[in-house]
């Protein structure tokens, strides 16, 4: 079904809009800003024509020249955001059924991303799946957030099994809340390398209309690394909001059958200041 000029972010799998359309209504009123998406350049004009559908035309949309994971993807959005703007970043392949608790842990989250922290969400495990990552949680810094412990990796079972029976532990669901600036900050102390290839690319971008178009050289000397990697484990103020918001990744067919028996990209959405 998913093939990779039409992939499963852009086809109507769980709904009857396309996975592309229900991310941007996620983050969608006044509360929220345009969005700015990141995106595969052969997509462009598919992206366009479904936000432009659902009345959520991007203030940008930037086209990578080539795929170089989640860190620098981020990095071109952040470098487009305003500095003190705070970012949702979402990956738009992803179900969440109970959007009031999403924007209840957003909402939980603004206080201490106003604070420089760099905020992900838990997801609140329902079983001891081995396909995703884990987050820690660690000691309440304010009410309904907290510092993350340390990230897992995907688990085997067992380790899975012993995690989801400590209470104290939630799935990486990849969403993540923080200002431009700190992530910014964040990759200049963790991966210099990464930031300046990925400025470079964005000071010689061609632009047209809302599209734009990063320097292919510049951005192809970026490593490649997840956000992950790249910053979440490494900083000192990271924390975590879990929330149980009916999320799934839709990253298998199981996943999408329990959706279904059930009532390559990232788009980033501003958060106004409100």
């Amino acid at each position: 079904m998913s093939r990779p000029e039409k992939p499963k972010q852009m086809l109507a799998l769980t709904a009857r809009e396309t996975m592309l359309q229900l991310t941007a209504a996620r983050a969608h009123g006044d509360a929220f800003a345009a969005p700015i998406v990141v995106a595969n350049a052969s997509h462009a004009d598919e992206v366009e024509t479904q936000l432009g559908a659902v009345g959520a035309t991007p203030q940008a949309l930037i086209l990578e020249p080539a795929g170089r994971n989640t860190a620098p993807a981020i990095a071109l959005a952040a470098l487009s955001a305003r500095p003190d703007q705070a970012m949702l970043v979402m990956p738009s392949d992803h179900v969440i059924a109970d959007r009031d608790a999403f924007h209840a842990a957003i909402h939980t989250a603004l206080a201490l991303v106003e604070q420089g922290w760099l905020v992900t969400f838990g997801i609140t495990p329902d079983a001891p799946e081995t396909g995703y990552g884990y987050i820690k949680v660690g000691e309440e810094l304010a009410s309904g957030i907290h510092r993350v412990a340390r990230f897992v990796e995907k688990p085997k079972r067992d380790v899975a099994e012993a995690m989801i029976a400590s209470g104290d532990h939630a799935w990486n669901g990849g969403i993540f809340l923080f200002r431009a600036d700190a992530f910014l900050a964040a990759l200049e102390r963790f991966a210099p390398e990464m930031l300046a290839s990925v400025r470079r690319a964005c000071e010689s971008a061609r632009r047209e209309g809302v599209r734009v178009y990063p320097d292919a050289e510049a951005f192809a000397a970026s490593p490649s690394d997840s956000i992950d990697y790249a910053v979440m484990e490494k900083a000192d103020r990271v924390a975590v909001v879990p929330v149980a918001m009916g999320w799934s990744d839709v990253g298998s067919w199981d996943a999408l059958h329990a959706i279904s028996d059930s009532d390559d990209i990232t788009a980033v959405v501003a958060v106004a200041d409100r």
